[in-house]
């Protein structure tokens, strides 16, 4: 019991402090654009896209693993401001649920999306797209399985009712960001994406014993900003298959994470969009400390058919958890489906 009881109080300062420093994430980021730059709403080819995200996270360390999904749905709209240029609009809404395993410590976030993509030049080769998120999210944790040192009966187990001044239990706050993405396509079956997003633009509160009406905090507890970069591209090296290498920066307060690696996309004919894509990345970190360390190798097996993309992945986390080694690990999926989908060898996400 006191083991378990440990375990509870540590996930506790653990998830403070990445409530302050740090967002949540997918490996299959490319998976989920409007999460890594509203810029990339309605940046697909199609008239719609719908995703669903879910990540499972610890499940060897926890009886109840870190879960987190996002679902979307993204909507563009061709306009003709000139009809020399094919430039459009994007609208999108996200829904992002993320939970902690045993303490029931829950983030949820709904966030809309809108983003202007204009053609610079007439065969529609270049496109430069702006975008903004704003949205609310809310927080909440069960008081009731949590335990206090002034619980324990000195023996053998947690008994009665702590004394502790709790704060109220659920709390919710408004958060903007905004985005830029450059995309160039120098010839058939080559594009090159290159993105920069910064969220939490007016680094909202996110402390239980925030209170807005007396404007009263105990403990400073601002939501670090975030600044993003990201870079890929679809390179063909025969007929049907392609590389694609992908880079994500994201740098948030005093710590920085890199998603680097490489998936090759496989056409499995000439005659539709089924494809098979494979590959693999690291992820290396940067703490408060400048120490410089490589936190997970990602593997990653994606299927197309025609309008529906199908990823699976997983994290092989190289850290240890604590002083040993005890497969804390992360496993993803993600599905996508793109309306009136037009076929032209895109990648596995084409939005990115």
């Amino acid at each position: 019991m006191m083991k378990k009881a440990c375990l509870l109080v540590a996930v506790c300062l653990i998830t403070a402090l990445v409530a302050q420093a740090q967002d949540k994430h997918f490996s299959q980021f490319y998976a989920a654009p409007l999460s890594i730059n509203p810029a990339l709403t309605g940046g697909f080819n199609g008239s719609y896209r719908a995703a669903i995200n879910y990540r499972d996270q610890w499940r060897g360390v926890f009886d109840e693993p870190f879960v987190t999904y996002a679902a979307s749905l993204a909507v563009r709209f061709p306009i003709e401001l000139d009809s020399r240029f094919k430039d459009a609009v994007g609208v999108g809404l996200q829904f992002f649920s993320d939970r902690v395993g045993g303490i029931d410590f829950n983030t949820n976030q709904i966030m809309v999306s809108g983003a202007f993509h204009k053609g610079l030049d007439f065969d529609s080769r270049q496109y430069l797209s702006g975008g903004f998120q704003i949205g609310v999210a809310q927080r909440n944790v069960n008081y009731e399985s949590l335990t206090f040192q002034d619980q324990f009966n000195n023996l053998d187990a947690f008994e009665g009712t702590t004394i502790e001044d709790l704060p109220e239990n659920n709390f919710s706050f408004a958060d903007f960001n905004a985005g830029l993405n450059y995309t160039f396509t120098p010839k058939k079956r080559t594009t090159i994406f290159a993105g920069i997003a910064v969220y939490h633009l007016f680094r909202p509160q996110v402390s239980f014993f925030f209170d807005n009406e007396a404007i009263v905090l105990r403990g400073d507890n601002q939501l670090f900003r975030k600044y993003s970069v990201q870079l890929s591209a679809s390179l063909p090296l025969s007929d049907r298959t392609s590389i694609i290498p992908r880079l994500l920066y994201s740098q948030q307060g005093p710590h920085t994470r890199i998603n680097a690696g490489t998936n090759f996309r496989i056409a499995l004919n000439n005659f539709n969009g089924n494809a098979l894509t494979f590959g693999g990345w690291l992820r290396p970190v940067i703490d408060e400390g400048d120490e410089i360390r490589v936190d997970a190798a990602v593997i990653m097996l994606g299927f197309e058919f025609n309008s529906v993309l199908l990823g699976l992945s997983y994290d092989a986390n190289l850290e240890d958890l604590a002083t040993y080694r005890q497969g804390q690990g992360a496993f993803e999926f993600s599905i996508t489906f793109l309306g009136d989908y037009e076929n032209d060898d895109s990648i596995l996400c084409p939005s990115f």
